[in-house]
């Protein structure tokens, strides 16, 4: 179980919720959110990730547009919010956030000095540009679908990054799926792993698209690279 906790950013203070492992050390992790803000899924993300013996912080991103925000997948109308605020979404603003949230981590009682990040959905997207952005010392993300947006940013990853791509994402294309894998084919700091048959969202808990084999190889792909970027 997690603690609620302030982090200060360069455009003021914002919350996040703060898991820690049993031990009471270990390396930092960054868990950045979907576009439903810190909800019970982003909380059960960094649960997880604290289970496995990492401070998981998860920090409000969307502070700026409506703070403490927590959605979920399952209506319409929770849907359209969630859209819309992304739609807001100042990215690099949000990209500072994530370094604020770095720099917590380094500066919090037990852990051990490396800190990482990891994105779902549009946090995937970001922790793409954490790892081109940010001295995160190691970065993960989960079908981040807007990243051949940012590929001329390719060069600037110099630290591990590693990518989960869904194979038929539902937001994406073929085509973009193609023109991501080429762009940092060249990048021997970039892995990516393609998912064959799964849709977007398919490590997210609950989700409609949730499939349990393939989320369970994601997350150990992802607490492999880790163990052995972060400690």
């Amino acid at each position: 179980m997690g603690q609620s906790v302030t982090i200060s950013g360069k455009d003021g203070d914002f919350g996040g919720y703060l898991a820690a492992p049993a031990s009471g050390e270990g390396p930092g992790i960054v868990v950045i959110q979907e576009i439903f803000g810190i909800n019970d899924v982003m909380r059960q993300l960094a649960d997880r990730l604290a289970g496995q013996g990492f401070f998981a912080l998860a920090p409000d991103l969307f502070w700026r547009l409506k703070p403490g925000i927590q959605l979920s997948d399952k209506t319409d109308a929770e849907w359209k919010e969630a859209l819309d605020l992304m739609g807001r979404f100042d990215i690099a603003k949000g990209v500072e956030d994530i370094q604020s949230s770095i720099d917590h981590l380094r500066v919090t009682a037990g852990v051990t000095g490396k800190v990482g990040a990891v994105g779902y959905c549009l946090g995937g997207l970001l922790a793409y540009l954490a790892a081109a952005r940010t001295d995160a010392d190691a970065s993960v993300g989960y079908y981040g679908v807007s990243i051949p947006k940012y590929l001329d940013e390719a060069a600037s990853v110099q630290k591990p990054l590693l990518l989960h791509i869904a194979g038929e994402d539902s937001f994406s294309s073929k085509e973009a799926l193609a023109q991501t894998l080429a762009a940092l084919e060249g990048n021997s700091h970039v892995t990516c792993h393609v998912y064959d048959g799964q849709d977007h969202a398919f490590a997210r808990p609950g989700g409609k698209n949730y499939d349990a084999a393939a989320a369970e190889l994601a997350n150990a792909r992802t607490d492999d690279f880790f163990r052995a970027h972060l400690t």
